[in-house]
């Protein structure tokens, strides 16, 4: 798949698909030397379920609280988001 078809996938930017790929943490391949990159299936889906357990470990260590309203930190981040490596 094309990032931009990778991109649209996740409903994000490319640039930030593109940004995936160059820090390694989803596999693609370059072909020719205009920068055509392809990224195979079984690379997305392993990216999937690598970010998914992921999640789940971090859920695991940061408890919802029931009373603990759903709040945005003074930066506009979500809080309960895990971070991005």
């Amino acid at each position: 798949m094309k990032l931009e078809q990778v991109a649209e996938m996740f409903s994000t930017s490319t640039a930030q698909v593109y940004a995936l790929v160059r820090r390694g943490d989803l596999l693609a391949i370059k072909l020719g030397g205009r920068g055509q990159w392809r990224v195979e299936q079984s690379e997305i889906e392993a990216y999937v379920e690598r970010m998914m357990s992921e999640t789940k470990q971090w859920l695991e260590s940061h408890p919802f609280h029931e009373n603990e309203p759903a709040t945005e930190s003074d930066d506009g981040t979500d809080p309960d988001t895990p971070p991005q490596d």
